[in-house]
């Protein structure tokens, strides 16, 4: 892929987690780790293990790795082929007992989790720097009013403080089932040819426990080398984390456009027209993000594994899982740029509320004039003011010059019928519940 198109869709924290050198240096962690174990129970010398951790990655031929692992269905083959004979070259005794007891997929998908562990760490910090982002402007702008929009359209007034702080929670929701299945998925994979450990005959479990240990990775109750759940729910969580980070970046790219223009990011400029900006963080936010759900159901559908081990829906989730979680930071780091960049016009904000002519208070003209003029009396006095507005006069004032509402409100309901303040319902005790500050 070329890095020119890659770019917005890209990470490049991410890809260096998952970069040739990375997979073959966890690979190698795996064997030095297994040598080490093994040590330690007592079924291999302990002269293994150091001649296993004097190769490096250089030893490796990445393109013959990959040419020999395209007939052999994985890059495990070539590498214990090409470890073995580097530790012979050093140690011709030693090289017995490289990848003693394993088998291929113990060394791929234990790597793999290596690598996603380092991979979670770029994408933990753009949600830090996200949530910290949304809380300020959530905190700042609580008293901010604006108008909601549904289906597109003018409703009664929110506050800026409680939309950010719905981004928020969904975010931060997402995150942490993200986060929970980052946990689950980051354990050991161990167990040699059928998942029973039998190489190993009595030592297996043992070896398994001290493997472990040298990785600082959990020991899960079995190896789990046909149950991909663990992994199925990390990309799931990754599309449903994606989505959550799209919803805000289209938000913000609606708020911004110039009809509207009640926030702005940093954005970039066009080739041809230089009066624009150009929401580009969220387009490329959502850019990224558009890429999970095929990669989800890609991954879904490769579950079905066949009894031990599985034949192709395996070998197809290696690429699936890096691209998941190379998007998925992609997005997140977006999001952080624009929202920790964002400005929000206020005053705009108001006037956009103001601009309706009050229309957008008829539910509260409803509330108010239903229970003393009965349903069907105020929906026909309703209806009237808003054609009124809509000819670009005040709706409050219809309201109030008509003889049967007049004598239906109260003075301060007429005098507050447009005010946005006094119509916001619970949203702060809303907010409040959503940034954790409502919480006992």
């Amino acid at each position: 892929m070329s890095d020119l198109f890659d770019a917005l869709v890209s990470s490049p924290e991410v890809e260096e987690a998952f970069s040739d050198a990375a997979l073959l240096a966890a690979m190698l962690r795996f064997e030095v780790a297994l040598a080490s174990a093994e040590a330690r129970v007592g079924i291999i010398p302990e002269s293994v293990a150091a001649a296993l951790a004097s190769i490096t990655p250089e030893a490796f031929d990445v393109d013959d790795i990959a040419r020999k692992a395209r007939a052999s269905a994985t890059p495990a083959i070539p590498f214990v082929e090409t470890l073995t004979a580097a530790v012979a070259a050093k140690d011709r005794d030693a090289a017995n007992f490289v990848h003693r007891g394993a088998t291929s997929q113990d060394v791929t998908d234990t790597a793999l989790v290596l690598c996603l562990r380092q991979a979670r760490k770029p994408l933990e910090g753009s949600h830090q720097r996200i949530d910290a982002a949304l809380r300020r402007l959530s905190n700042d702008h609580a008293d901010t009013v604006m108008l909601a929009r549904t289906l597109l359209q003018p409703a009664p007034p929110t506050t800026f403080g409680l939309k950010a702080a719905g981004w928020l929670g969904s975010v931060a929701r997402a995150h942490q089932a993200l986060s929970d299945a980052f946990d689950r998925a980051c354990v050991l994979q161990f167990g040699g040819a059928s998942g029973t450990l039998a190489a190993l005959e009595s030592n297996g479990l043992a070896v398994a426990e001290h493997l472990a240990l040298e990785l600082d990775l959990p020991l899960p109750e079995a190896p789990w080398h046909a149950h991909r759940d663990r992994f199925a729910s990390l990309v799931a969580c990754c599309g449903v984390y994606a989505g959550a980070i799209a919803k805000v970046a289209r938000d913000i790219a609606l708020l911004m456009q110039a009809e509207v223009a009640e926030v702005s990011e940093p954005g970039g400029g066009s080739s041809t027209m230089p009066h624009k900006r150009n929401p580009a963080g969220c387009v490329s936010a959502l850019a990224a993000a558009s890429r999970l759900p095929g990669l989800v159901a890609t991954y879904l559908s490769g579950m079905a594994q066949e009894h031990e081990r599985g034949a192709g829906g395996l070998q197809a989730e290696w690429a699936t899982i890096v691209t998941t979680l190379t998007s998925t930071c992609a997005a997140a780091a977006a999001l952080a740029s624009v929202t920790g960049n964002l400005r929000v016009d206020s005053a705009r904000m108001r006037r956009a509320i103001d601009d309706t002519r009050g229309a957008v208070f008829a539910e509260r003209a409803m509330m108010r004039l239903a229970p003393a003029l009965g349903r069907d009396a105020a929906a026909r006095i309703v209806a009237a003011a808003v054609a009124v507005s809509a000819r670009g006069e005040s709706f409050a004032a219809a309201i109030a010059t008509n003889s049967e509402a007049n004598g239906a409100l109260t003075d301060d309901e007429r005098r507050t019928l447009e005010s946005p303040d006094r119509y916001l319902g619970v949203a702060e005790h809303f907010r409040r519940r959503l940034t954790g500050e409502g919480r006992k």
